[in-house]
């Protein structure tokens, strides 16, 4: 059997669990009601309102998050909704987080301290930087949607690059600026100019991967108000935060882990993951149908997200994604493939092929 050099996988954000302040839902709603677009229709199905918005005790999950973004792309009627609402994410939006970076001793440690603690704030993509190799680059993997071309991966792209531009100016005043953006899904149907006038530097569509660039001269640039205490306290609480989600998702957040811990080539029936939880299968399935879902949904999802890696980042063959995924043959991997999106994973890896 062949073999090949395992990748580390970063396993999905949990969707269930209610843990996150809702400061992005009330600024994506925001936005459309400036555009004349009631609350009540941007919040329909998230299970939320306006009074719950206003409530500092109101915490959301990613799902509910996600229900509202969709619900933007399909309610907004100018194509810079996610930009604008992303520049409205100042730090104060995000409490001990915003405070830690805002009081950072140095450049390198307030990248370390955002990557380290990034899920505290529950974002849509997560953020990575290799001083070494490129000190002048960010990348970015959105947790939201695995595919380049579901508009709402493009979304969350737009909100999160126009929140760290609204970051690093409150960091570090006016005159930062982005000089190159590069993104993996398509151009949208107007074009790069809106994108381009809005963050004032070249923007590539269809890429290898996404990517923020800016002048390495901020690096060796401290934040205007720094301070090393402040700075120590704030860590401190993220921290605590990020070690409680360890056991807020439940089940399903449990049961995705080990599959993420597990792969490639392993992907244990239930009756294996049942034994792993130190449970009986029955019991693993109900408790998952208490969260709305069941262990092949789950498997589903994580192959599917690998399946979408594999195609857009490795030259691997079908039958060798197949092998990986733990299909016993490349057709009952192409099927599957087809079910979940529609189109096969030949025609899938051209359309995300740059130009």
């Amino acid at each position: 059997m062949r073999r090949f050099s395992r990748t580390v996988h970063h396993p999905p954000p949990d969707f269930e669990p209610r843990v996150y302040t809702p400061q992005r839902i009330a600024a994506v709603v925001a936005t459309l009601a400036s555009d004349g677009i009631p609350a009540a229709q941007a919040l329909a199905g998230s299970e939320l309102d306006e009074a719950a918005l206003r409530d500092p005790g109101t915490r959301v999950s990613y799902a509910q998050t996600v229900t509202v973004l969709r619900n933007a792309l399909a309610l907004a009627r100018n194509p810079t909704v996610a930009l604008r609402a992303g520049a409205r994410m100042h730090l104060t939006a995000y409490g001990m987080w915003g405070y830690a970076l805002q009081s950072s001793p140095t450049f390198s440690a307030l990248i370390e301290f955002a990557i380290t603690y990034r899920r505290a704030i529950g974002p849509l993509a997560d953020m990575h930087h290799d001083p070494a190799r490129a000190p002048g680059t960010c990348s970015f993997e959105v947790l939201v949607s695995p595919d380049p071309r579901d508009p709402l991966y493009r979304f969350a792209l737009a909100f999160t690059f126009a929140a760290h531009l609204t970051l690093a100016r409150d960091l570090y005043g006016d005159g930062f600026g982005f000089t190159g953006l590069r993104l993996a899904c398509p151009a949208p149907e107007h074009g790069a100019g809106v994108w381009e006038a809005w963050f004032e530097c070249p923007v590539q569509f269809d890429q290898p991967d996404n990517a923020l660039q800016f002048d390495e001269a901020w690096c060796t640039r401290a934040p205007r108000l720094h301070d090393p205490l402040t700075h120590a306290m704030a860590s401190e609480s993220c921290q605590q935060f990020v070690a409680g989600l360890a056991h807020a998702g439940g089940i399903a957040a449990a049961v995705r882990r080990k599959l993420v811990e597990q792969m490639p080539w392993r992907f244990p029936s239930i009756e294996s993951m049942a034994r792993t939880l130190a449970l009986e299968p029955r019991t693993l399935r109900r408790r998952l149908a208490t969260h709305g879902t069941t262990y092949r949904s789950i498997l589903n999802e994580v192959r599917l997200r690998l399946a979408i890696e594999y195609l857009r980042k490795t030259r691997m063959t079908t039958e060798e994604i197949a092998e990986r995924l733990g299909y016993s043959e490349a057709a009952n991997f192409r099927h599957a493939f087809v079910r979940w999106t529609g189109t096969s994973p030949h025609a899938y890896r051209l359309a995300c092929a740059p130009c």
